[in-house]
């Protein structure tokens, strides 16, 4: 395992952490029969039917998996 040879000092340490910043994920949004929907670009989107039971899964049109 490697070990530092100095302790790193707290100035460094949060510097290097300022760094990191989330990002907001980019969403698509879609109308479906009156009802918008939000999700994310290139994923999977679960199709439900008219009681809102989750059938399976879609991507591009086309049947992906089973739920």
């Amino acid at each position: 395992m490697a070990v530092p040879k100095r302790k790193k000092s707290r100035s460094n340490t949060h510097s290097r952490r300022s760094q990191w910043k989330a990002q907001v994920p980019n969403l698509v949004k879609t109308v479906e029969n009156g009802k918008v929907t939000y999700s994310l670009p290139h994923h999977a989107k679960v199709v439900e039917d008219s009681a809102g039971t989750p059938l399976f899964l879609e991507y591009k049109g086309r049947k992906v998996a089973d739920v």
